[in-house]
């Protein structure tokens, strides 16, 4: 798994996955730097390395889940994939409820009392995947564990934590140590 992670740090220099510069996040904070996960999870092989350490840290850690869900747009091709690798149905959580058609926030099907792990592919603050959390388990769903590729290390886990089981593929701190004994230049 360790060598799986090595990879997947890695991909994030040599895919151009992290960012320099001045960058707004989702959260509203400001950043100089910016880890744009999207660009490893259209390669599909970063995304199998993604989903299989997923399914590895879940089996690890004993988390048994019923689904997988992902808020849009981020951690569908995370969930997805996840999906596909563990033989688990998928769920979609939209940011909002469709304004036609069944008006639904949520697609695939939860049922009262299942056990959702929820991937993200970033968290700042957690505020994204905690609102997902929470629109699952207004469905009725148990929320089993919060899995995101990335955390930048500003509050997520700690909030997450409260509530959730939390965990990070890949911290913020691990990104840079690497990078730093790689001598890498941004």
């Amino acid at each position: 798994m360790e060598d799986m992670k090595g990879q997947l740090i890695d991909m994030f220099f040599s895919e151009g996955a992290i960012l320099f510069g001045r960058f707004v996040l989702t959260s509203g904070k400001e950043s100089d730097y910016y880890i744009n996960v999207k660009k490893l999870s259209t390669n599909p092989r970063a995304l199998r390395i993604i989903a299989r350490l997923m399914a590895e840290r879940t089996k690890a850690f004993g988390i048994e889940f019923d689904r997988i869900a992902g808020p849009e747009l981020g951690a569908v091709p995370i969930a997805t994939a996840l999906s596909l690798e563990t033989g688990k149905p998928l769920v979609i959580v939209r940011k909002k409820p469709k304004e036609h058609g069944t008006g639904s926030q949520i697609e695939g099907e939860v049922k009262s009392g299942e056990r959702i792990l929820l991937v993200e592919d970033v968290t700042t603050t957690g505020g994204s995947v905690l609102r997902a959390a929470k629109i699952l388990e207004k469905a009725g769903a148990e929320i089993a564990a919060i899995s995101v590729v990335v955390d930048r290390e500003e509050g997520a886990g700690e909030r997450i934590g409260e509530e959730y089981r939390f965990m990070p593929l890949v911290t913020v701190s691990e990104l840079f140590a690497r990078r730093d004994s790689a001598g890498v230049k941004e």
